[in-house]
């Protein structure tokens, strides 16, 4: 079925058709319900993308994520996607590999082909930032928040995350911790780590130990904490602390009886079982997919900016964080 198959059951124009189902030029109602009413009669399916042409859109927004390995992120996705279908948009998604080199030539890549972008978790510094602001395109930070820079953010409050860990560990009675730090640029690792300061303050003292991202850099990193004399290790995010956990246990520590272990992001994966039992702290990840997805829409809609978004992060103690062994005297 095509718009021409159209324009002759109503008996008008194809070019009468384009318009009224693109809303792009005012058209007689007498018009308007003729064309209606032989779109539901023949069932006829407009295509999204032809009709964002004719409306000057692309019919779609860019998503730009550091590693679609890390199961962080498909959580976002499928809230932005959801919202995006509800506006008639597709959703093109492109990944940076944790480089954050390649993350502005990306994010113009994005701006060109897409009518609004998300940057999640960007690891480009500030002035790259700046610069894609100043293109006056839509676009929102996610996991990011960089005062007085004119783009809309929402972001998990990591700080406010990584205090309620060392709260958590502080009332176990732990003392010495290390903490294994996520990739150097990521904003988020850093305000994990300003968290660390208010530790001071519940009797913790934290050791930061560089190590990355992933489960094998914290099966890695593992030995370096344990060196380090402490009796709790906390993690970037779970993917490093279940790597701990196994490098841990491998050396002949108990879990959590010799050595608690807590992760970031609340991130369960069926084939890991030891996702499951895994003292965390959690962010509705869908919701802020779709906190995101919603502003870059109201931003695209002509609305103004706001300010930052943080959404909280809850605790959840699970079976890898128990009080200290007692020290033998």
């Amino acid at each position: 079925m095509t718009i021409n198959d159209v324009g002759t059951a109503a008996g008008v124009s194809t070019s009468t058709v384009s318009r009224v189902l693109n809303g792009t030029a005012r058209v007689d109602p007498e018009l308007v319900r003729r064309v209606q009413e032989a779109v539901a009669e023949l069932g006829y399916r407009p295509n999204a993308a032809a009709q964002g042409l004719a409306r000057g859109e692309a019919g779609a927004i860019g998503v730009l994520v550091p590693d679609l390995s890390n199961p962080y992120f498909p959580d976002v996705l499928k809230s932005v996607s959801a919202v995006a279908r509800s506006h008639g948009r597709r959703v093109m998604v492109m990944e940076s590999d944790e480089d954050p080199a390649s993350e502005h030539e990306l994010a113009e890549e994005l701006m060109r082909c897409c009518d609004g972008v998300l940057l999640c978790s960007p690891r480009m510094d500030r002035s790259a930032l700046v610069d894609l602001a100043g293109r006056g395109h839509p676009a929102v930070l996610v996991n990011r928040i960089v005062p007085g820079l004119s783009l809309p953010s929402v972001s998990a409050d990591f700080y406010g995350g990584m205090t309620l860990v060392c709260g958590h560990l502080a009332q176990l009675g732990h003392r010495r911790v290390a903490y294994l730090s996520g990739p150097e640029a990521s904003w988020a690792n850093t305000e994990r780590i300003r968290a660390f300061d208010a530790a001071a303050a519940f009797g913790v003292e934290v050791s930061v130990i560089p190590c990355g991202h992933t489960a094998r850099q914290g099966y890695q990193a593992a030995g370096s904490a344990r060196d380090r004399d402490v009796t709790a290790v906390v993690a970037y995010n779970d993917l490093v602390a279940l790597g701990a956990v196994a490098a841990l246990e491998e050396s002949g520590l108990r879990i959590p009886d010799d050595m608690s272990v807590i992760g970031c992001d609340d991130i369960s994966l069926d084939d890991l079982p030891h996702s499951r039992r895994l003292t965390t702290v959690s962010l509705a990840r869908h919701e802020l997919g779709r906190q995101a997805a919603q502003k870059l829409e109201t931003l695209m809609a002509g609305g103004a900016d706001a300010e930052p978004q943080y959404i909280p992060m809850r605790l959840r103690v699970r079976h890898t964080s128990a009080p200290p062994v007692p020290l033998p005297r």
